[in-house]
């Protein structure tokens, strides 16, 4: 560890779910402002903890950590500190690398609603590998006796969770909740939350009815657009177990950039006789 810097904000970054972006000066060469391990923290929102040197190389690494919590990728820098003119960073004559590496938070599964559907959703999340939170505004459904497998339970109204939970870019909120006023009570609030995806349960009729509801409150169009609801890939699922499968596909299906289509090949019959 580099002396003066400590990695508990790092811990607690990725505990609450906050973006941030360790840069670490890896290798240096020549007169530099700071030596190798010195390390600078970057969070997602601006706040910067600890320092690699200041100066302009700092702000150009401050820049790439940003760029590197966008796309989740690593990356390494490097910098000369000799001639300003050519775009250097800096004058003093050295070389420095810097290694970024982006924290981002834990895909978190929210299920707001812990009906048969919601205990569905929690075991099969938690199997998928995601951090899973059970909310239900009856205390007795977000309980581990009704529930088993979460990592956090909230009995909690929708405007408490909308206050309390740590949204964050990487929350995927899906609602098996048991009725249109629980949606039209619970959605402007989540839709103003940082989120990956956001779905609710129900049929076209169910979803036209919240819509109906939500336009009247003054919920602009364009924010209900971007709601997956029905929420799910049609599989004709019918048991809660078969209704969670085709949420979490969808889900994956977003993360990873599929199409949702049918992987069938019906061709390889043809390519196979032109081997």
């Amino acid at each position: 560890m580099a002396a003066g810097f400590s990695y508990t904000p790092l811990a607690e970054a990725e505990q609450q779910g906050r973006p941030a972006a360790l840069c670490t000066i890896v290798r240096v060469r020549g007169s530099v402002p700071r030596h190798a391990g010195a390390k600078l923290l970057v969070y997602g929102d601006g706040q910067l903890l600890g320092t690699i040197g200041g100066g302009e190389m700092e702000s150009r690494v401050v820049q790439a950590a940003r760029e590197a919590l966008a796309d989740g990728a690593p990356r390494l820098v490097r910098y000369q500190l000799a001639d300003p003119r050519a775009g250097d960073p800096g004058v003093c004559g050295g070389e420095v690398e810097v290694f970024i590496d982006p924290v981002r938070p834990q895909p978190t599964l929210l299920i707001i609603g812990g009906g048969h559907v919601g205990r569905a959703l929690v075991h099969l999340g938690r199997w998928l590998g995601f951090r899973v939170a059970l909310s239900d505004d009856r205390p007795e459904f977000a309980a581990p006796e009704a529930a088993p497998g979460a990592d956090q339970y909230l009995p909690m109204s929708a405007a408490e969770l909308a206050r309390t939970f740590p949204f964050h870019s990487e929350t995927y909120i899906v609602m098996p909740t048991r009725g249109v006023p629980l949606d039209v009570e619970a959605l402007p609030l989540l839709l103003a939350q940082p989120h990956a995806y956001l779905g609710v349960i129900g049929s076209r009729r169910r979803w036209a009815t919240t819509v109906q509801a939500l336009l009247a409150r003054g919920v602009p169009r364009e924010q209900l657009a971007r709601v997956h609801a029905p929420m799910g890939l049609e599989l004709n699922a019918e048991t809660p177990e078969e209704i969670a499968v085709s949420v979490l596909a969808e889900i994956i299906m977003l993360q990873r950039g599929g199409s949702g289509g049918s992987m069938r090949w019906s061709e390889a019959l043809n390519a196979a006789e032109q081997v």
